[in-house]
């Protein structure tokens, strides 16, 4: 029982609570003191001020913050997504066949409209908790290092915890510009249920949906056949 004001003994001071005979316990900095009843229960005495803290300590552990800090993204803004690359043809369109879908960009969180993005390009949808994208996504960076003005490569970070990419992203230099699709939106109009999955998106707008892992070489020649962009080594 809580004793009131430091008031002492008295017949409305004192509740029974079940516990083990001859046992002491301490509540924040005040004292609970125990006495033993025939009937082998025992009553408490709390002082007001040691079950308030007690209490404020509780709240205060729940609400701590999480330790630990977000990783920054290691990815490209998405402003330039919306135009063609420099050496696109000028008759390039101004839509495509994607679905029609707005995706957050990983780095700054603005909305990207996927049927406003330009070709030729290449959109690979990835995961860090996916084995063959741990492999394949360097490979895309390297097409846009390699490729770059000619054609526009963009990854869909895709059903992934958002720390576990910039992660991987960083410690593999993975800069190229990225959606973050948590909610596997993009592959779900596709059809696809597995990862990953690369769009080669052609100048005209038009689309082709490929849904397996690609090594260097197959990706440079998929990207000659359904953009028209060659890539040298």
């Amino acid at each position: 029982m809580i004793s009131m004001g430091g008031r002492e003994d008295g017949p409305g001071d004192w509740i029974r609570v079940p516990h083990e005979p001859s046992s002491l316990l301490g509540v924040g900095s005040g004292q609970v003191v125990l006495r033993g009843f025939g009937s082998g229960r025992l009553v408490a005495r709390v002082t007001l001020a040691a079950a308030c803290a007690a209490l404020l300590t509780a709240c205060t552990a729940e609400a701590l913050p999480h330790d630990a800090a977000e990783t920054p993204s290691p990815f490209a803004g998405c402003a330039a997504l919306a135009e063609p690359p420099p050496s696109a043809p000028a008759a390039a369109a101004t839509s495509n066949s994607l679905p029609d879908l707005e995706l957050p960009c990983f780095t700054g969180g603005g909305a990207v409209k996927l049927t406003q993005l330009r070709g030729p390009a290449v959109i690979n949808l990835w995961a860090s908790w996916c084995e063959p994208c741990r492999t394949e996504l360097p490979a895309m960076q390297q097409l846009a290092d390699r490729a770059a003005g000619r054609l526009t490569v963009l990854g869909v970070d895709t059903g992934d915890d958002r720390d576990a990419a910039a992660s991987f992203g960083a410690d593999n230099r993975v800069s190229m510009p990225t959606l973050y699709d948590r909610d596997k939106k993009l592959i779900g109009k596709l059809g696809r249920t597995t990862l990953p999955v690369t769009i080669f998106l052609g100048a005209d707008g038009s689309r082709h949906v490929e849904p397996l892992p690609l090594d260097e070489a197959k990706l440079d020649e998929l990207v000659r056949t359904w953009t028209g962009v060659t890539v040298t080594q």
